[in-house]
């Protein structure tokens, strides 16, 4: 994600660098201010995105540490209910 991120980043400043060269057309500029505008909406989506994602992976783990706690506890009384058994 650090990778997309500092894409978008680059795309910016290449477009603005870009935008600079451009001679005195005003459609053009016009284009190339919304292409600009479009990229900072991308970028703020992504952000909200990432902070998403990393919501879900902090769920993921404590899901997955339940889960291993669950099953521990059942691998210990299944092995008490074995050795029980063994000792009837």
């Amino acid at each position: 994600f650090q990778k997309a991120e500092s894409d978008l980043d680059y795309i910016k400043h290449r477009l603005e660098f870009e935008i600079m060269k451009i001679p005195d057309d005003t459609a053009a500029e016009e284009n190339a201010v919304a292409l600009l505008e479009e990229l900072s909406v991308v970028k703020s989506r992504y952000k909200n995105l990432c902070a998403q994602l990393q919501k879900v992976s902090i769920e993921r783990r404590e899901s997955m540490n339940g889960i291993r706690a669950a099953l521990e506890n059942t691998r210990r009384m299944a092995q008490a209910l074995h050795q029980q058994a063994d000792l009837e």
